[in-house]
């Protein structure tokens, strides 16, 4: 933890600072995709409208926190619990937080790259002091890749709805969140096994 803690410049927690209040203008990956935009064929068009979190579905808040990590309000940040099911081959799935996720998603690319991690490690127990549970999640809900140049909930609804996120049902918040292991490639229209997974365990969650 102390070569990743080293591994934090300043500039990053100026950052976290500044994002208590304010929405960001672009980020890591949103760079990234334009940058592959430049050497890809079609017409790149960036679609990116941060909302409050009151304006976005709570169906929608309850769908990625039950697929992308369901002990989101347990954890500071690191999930230990689901590191160590995962490396005992218990656990299938990812162990990576929501607030490592935004982190990533906020500074970083989505290239694989064992320092990146490091960095993501320091940072995330550092977003959850400095921003809190509430404020991780609806930045991450307003950055989150959710199709081709398609960022975050508002941009996500009304591309793949024709709706504002506030609309969502609980359906349609389902299947949202069952693209984001591969927000690209998958549409929620295909998504029927996996939303089903996700309202059961939303069920669960007493939600």
């Amino acid at each position: 933890m102390g070569l990743a803690l080293a591994l934090i410049p300043v500039g990053w927690v100026l950052a976290l600072v500044l994002l208590q209040w304010v929405d960001p203008p672009f980020t890591g990956v949103q760079a990234q995709r334009r940058v592959e935009s430049w050497f890809a064929a079609g017409r790149y068009q960036k679609r990116y409208e941060p909302v409050d979190i009151k304006q976005i579905s709570v169906h929608l808040r309850h769908a990625v926190v039950a697929a992308e990590d369901g002990r989101f309000a347990q954890h500071f940040g690191i999930d230990w619990e689901a590191l160590g099911t995962v490396a005992m081959g218990k656990s299938m799935r990812g162990a990576s937080t929501i607030t490592q996720q935004l982190v990533k998603n906020l500074f970083f690319t989505t290239h694989r790259n064992p320092l990146r991690k490091l960095a993501e490690f320091g940072l995330a127990p550092a977003a959850e002091v400095t921003l809190g549970k509430e404020r991780i999640l609806e930045l991450y809900l307003n950055s989150v890749e959710w199709g081709p140049g398609v960022f975050g909930a508002e941009a996500a609804a009304r591309y793949h709805y024709k709706i504002p996120a506030s609309a969502l049902s609980r359906e349609q918040a389902a299947r949202l969140a069952a693209c984001l292991p591969a927000p690209r490639k998958r549409r929620p229209g295909a998504m029927n096994q996996y939303s089903a997974i996700i309202l059961e365990r939303m069920e669960q969650m007493g939600w």
